[in-house]
């Protein structure tokens, strides 16, 4: 990443405690999606909990991305805008 490019690195430690819980549960669903497909079984199943997965992740990385956006909000900063600008096309490249 170039030195001139805005970044922000969450804060808030209840919302990071938040979103490592909810990878830390994708990452045990996508376990679980390892073992069903070695133990062969249906697709339903496995299908069911690779949207598990999914929704977790997607989650985790919405959660992370509004909460930093609220953070450059309140902080107001030089370059907020251009980090609120960052954040949004990383917010759309999740939807």
């Amino acid at each position: 990443m170039p030195k001139n490019s805005p970044t922000h690195i969450l804060q808030d430690k209840a919302q990071l405690d938040a979103i490592v819980k909810r990878v830390k549960r994708a990452q045990g669903q996508m376990g679980a999606v390892v073992r069903m497909l070695e133990e062969g079984r249906n697709c339903e199943d496995i299908v069911t909990q690779l949207a598990a997965v999914n929704k977790a992740v997607t989650t985790a990385g919405f959660t992370l991305i509004s909460a930093s956006l609220k953070e450059c909000i309140e902080e107001n900063k030089n370059n907020n805008e251009a980090v609120t600008e960052k954040l949004q096309k990383l917010f759309l490249s999740l939807a």
